[in-house]
């Protein structure tokens, strides 16, 4: 009887009538918010190959609405511009300035033309040129700057293509040229739809399950295939560093393309038909082989079919050669991974993955390197005859990191990290990294090769400090060497030297702004790189806690508070409260409790979270956990909603017992599954005065195959699906919700269609709510204009619906 009650609830949505609204002009909100969006951004940093120059790139204010109006195809699950035969809205700098990290001088790349828009940005393995894409109006240059002289010059006359994930160029090993992704000479006229239907688009099952999960933006029929064909076709070239240019291969629709370690041959791999109505590109069949220089064929390597039958399930898996690259410490071979259990976690084997090896010249055996209980999760080679083998279980969170010989594959493997990755507190960090003699990256061992350095975020119960240690190989022991000390927040963002006797940091606290450092970690000086301003001078003073609390059924939480500049709580008395939040699933009491973050973090204002409730005497709660833990049988989200409640409860009864919120004024929001947390709240809960929901899914029967960490589908867990979608209990809404949603989403299960529904669920059975429609926008929002109106919207409804209602009497509850 409930599955029949939903389907009629269903079928009444989808028929009723489009629902029409008036179509408004952007709005702005207040001085200080706009201010906020418009303020000087930070410089993007990246360092050179040797860490003998810091490159800063310059990053511009929000585009305008106009810029996000190009055209735009969207094609197999990628969005492309196809003027320009690049990515659809790419983020990008605007210019360059080279530092000299010794010295500390300056100097501006010169040679730019004015306006620039850089994207993919790419330093030579030798440092001695970085090479960039300019974005014109109609197609992507490829420019490289000579570091030496700080001039940037162009190598192509547009051409590049960069529709297909990834970077569409590649830098030679000695520095002196780029294999790149161009537009085919001659391709010809975009194809044209034929006004008349040749006949109907069918798909076809013929009993096999082909389970997927929710995909958008996939082909719909024949002419889709044809512009995908057509944009995502490209010819390789090699460009020299003085321009010219040579064609290689022939014109294919190119994945990847990789170059051996000693520079003699080509590994690509290309996407070819049939193609999938149901799948995106990266599940459609693969061809991969094995080139030399020329582009002449040396090695046929793999041809692999449509992956549209992979299992839903987590653990689940392609079945063939998957994870095709080089050997990072030899100069021509390759490594690859294959499933022993067809993909499937449900097949019951020993083991489930088996890693290979084959040298050049690709006419022997491969060689297997080791078998894998689990599913194969990394690897990571040296150049003293070991690599470093990762594999994971997704059910229960299991990691497992051997040690193998490369130089002798029957030898055993050493177990060196096996851990829950739910345990951050005992957490060895992870390998750092050093070129090789190929100028590839291999791990960076110490003491000939029997140690490595970690690096990691160092979490324990009074918050994260960032740690660098030696982890010894043969007994497992490890030596710190150096950890982030309060009240600083410092972490690692490469080793200066590689014995880790100096490091390059990020040095942050409360009230000071990130900035880079050269750290002695013998003698602890510090030698400051950057000297960023205080992107937010205006909210300097806000004052920001880091808290910890238990909500009822023990599990420890914790979040950050933030209270307005000149607060204060004897003269001002309890504010009214905005919670922000994201949901994540557990597999344990204790790991849930863990501490995830750090007291001495710089309080940094960001116009896409909650700090806009600060302009307006709000008292915020930033990141406040919500864990949803499942034990033993029992999965996490067989009690989604009463775990959300308990945990909602807590952090309200925390901010009035710190006598600094009332509990009677507060509003959740979120975005995406935050979206989703704050709408299931105020469906069966009466603890907040109103929400506000930005791009989520409230409908779980729209995503029947999964969703988040959810291993179920709908027809096996139909009672989880509708518990837990707010879109059934629409009814339950009471107090004000703002829905807001980017008009084009392209985010696996956030359809703009999920907030239109909601909105009109809501509104037709008598609730309050507000429904904001984005124009261009995708899950995230970007133009300027889009954001200012987010903004307003969302101070408005909390003025409206939270900061203006009664507050609290002191000394009642």
């Amino acid at each position: 009887m409930q599955i029949a009650r939903l389907l009629i609830l269903i079928l009444f949505f989808f028929l009723s009538a489009t629902w029409a609204l008036a179509q408004d002009t952007y709005q702005e909100p207040s001085q200080e918010l706009i201010d906020l969006v418009d303020g000087a951004r930070t410089p993007s940093v990246s360092f050179s190959p040797e860490r003998t120059i810091l490159l800063l790139q310059d990053v511009p204010s929000l585009p305008s609405i106009a810029e996000m109006a190009q055209p735009e195809l969207r094609l197999a699950g990628i969005r492309i511009n196809p003027n320009t035969n690049g990515p659809s809205r790419p983020g990008y700098v605007t210019g360059f300035t080279l530092r000299d990290i010794e010295t500390g001088e300056d100097r501006a790349v010169n040679g730019l033309p004015d306006n620039p828009v850089i994207t993919n940005v790419g330093w030579s393995p030798d440092g001695l040129h970085i090479a960039f894409l300019l974005n014109t109006e109609n197609s992507l240059e490829l420019w490289v700057v000579d570091v030496s002289s700080a001039t940037a010059e162009k190598l192509t006359d547009g051409g590049v293509n960069n529709t297909y994930y990834g970077s569409p160029y590649s830098w030679t090993r000695d520095g002196d040229a780029l294999i790149v992704q161009m537009v085919p000479a001659g391709r010809g006229e975009v194809p044209r739809r034929s006004m008349i239907p040749t006949g109907p688009v069918i798909q076809e099952s013929l009993g096999e399950a082909r389970p997927a999960r929710t995909y958008q933006d996939l082909l719909q029929n024949s002419h889709d295939e044809e512009l995908f064909d057509y944009y995502f076709t490209s010819q390789l070239s090699e460009v020299l560093i003085d321009g010219t240019t040579r064609e290689i291969g022939r014109p294919a629709i190119y994945r990847s393309v990789s170059l051996s370690p000693n520079g003699d041959y080509l590994l690509v791999n290309m996407t070819e038909h049939p193609y999938s109505y149901r799948v995106p590109a990266s599940r459609f069949p693969q061809n991969i082989q094995v080139w030399d220089r020329d582009g002449s064929l040396v090695h046929q390597f793999a041809e692999l079919p449509l992956a549209d039958r992979v299992p839903i399930a987590f653990s689940s898996t392609t079945e063939g050669p998957r994870s095709v690259s080089w050997r990072n410490d030899a100069p021509s071979t390759l490594s690859w991974v294959e499933a022993l259990d067809g993909g499937d976690p449900s097949v019951e084997v020993r083991y489930r993955d088996r890693v290979f090896t084959l040298d050049a010249p690709f006419t022997g055996d491969p060689v297997k390197q080791i078998d894998l209980e689990y599913r194969y999760s990394g690897l990571q080679w040296s150049e003293e005859g070991f690599a470093l083998v990762s594999e994971f279980w997704r059910d229960d969170r299991h990691l497992r990191t051997w040690k193998i010989n490369t130089v002798d594959s029957s030898a055993d493997h050493k177990l060196i990290v096996d851990r829950s990755t739910e345990d951050r507190y005992n957490d060895p960090g992870s390998p750092q990294m050093r070129r090789s003699q190929y100028g590839t990256w291999v791990l960076n061992t110490i003491n000939s090769g029997s140690s490595l350095l970690m690096t990691g975020i160092g979490a324990t119960p009074e918050g994260n400090r960032p740690f660098l240690s030696e982890f010894n190989l043969g007994t497992g022991e490890t030596t710190e060497l150096w950890r982030s000390e309060s009240p600083h927040y410092e972490w690692i963002v490469t080793l200066l030297e590689d014995d880790g006797s100096k490091l390059i940091t990020r040095r942050e606290s409360v009230d000071i702004q990130p900035n880079f450092f050269i750290r002695d970690t013998g003698t602890g000086e510090l030698e400051q790189l950057t000297f960023f301003e205080h992107p937010t001078p205006q909210l300097r003073n806000v004052h920001k806690e880091f808290i910890q609390y238990e909500r009822a059924d023990g599990v420890q939480l914790s979040a950050t508070l933030y209270l307005p500049p000149g607060y204060d709580k004897n003269r001002d008395g309890k504010l009214p409260v905005l919670v922000w939040a994201y949901p994540r699933e557990f597999r344990s009491v204790d790991a849930a409790g863990q501490v995830a973050d750090s007291p001495y973090r710089f309080a940094g204002m960001s116009y896409w979270g909650p700090h806009f409730a600060l302009t307006m005497d709000f008292a915020v709660v930033e990141n406040a956990t919500m864990p949803i833990v499942g034990e033993g049988d029992e999965n996490p989200n067989d009690t989604f909603v009463e775990q959300l409640k308990m945990s909602a409860e807590a952090v309200l009864d925390e901010v009035e017992r710190r006598g600094v919120g009332d509990s009677n004024r507060a509003a959740i929001g979120g975005h995406s599954y935050g979206a989703f947390m704050t709408a299931n709240l105020l469906a069966h809960s009466r603890i907040f005065k109103a929400g506000i929901a930005r791009s989520g899914a409230y409908n779980r029967t729209l995503t029947p195959f999964g969703f988040q960490a959810e291993p179920r589908n709908f027809w096996d867990s139909s009672e989880i699906y509708l518990s837990m979608s707010p879109f059934m209990h629409a009814g339950g809404i009471k107090d004000p919700i703002l829905f807001i949603h980017g008009a084009e989403d392209n985010n696996s299960g956030t359809f703009p269609m999920q907030s239109e529904r909601m909105y009109a669920a809501v509104s037709g059975l008598g609730g309050i709510a507000r429904l904001v429609m984005l124009p261009e926008e995708s899950h995230g929002y970007r133009a300027r204009e889009s954001v200012l109106h987010m903004l307003y919207e969302q101070s408005e409804w909390l003025r409206k619906y939270v900061k203006n209602t009664q507050p609290a009497t002191a000394g009642l509850d």
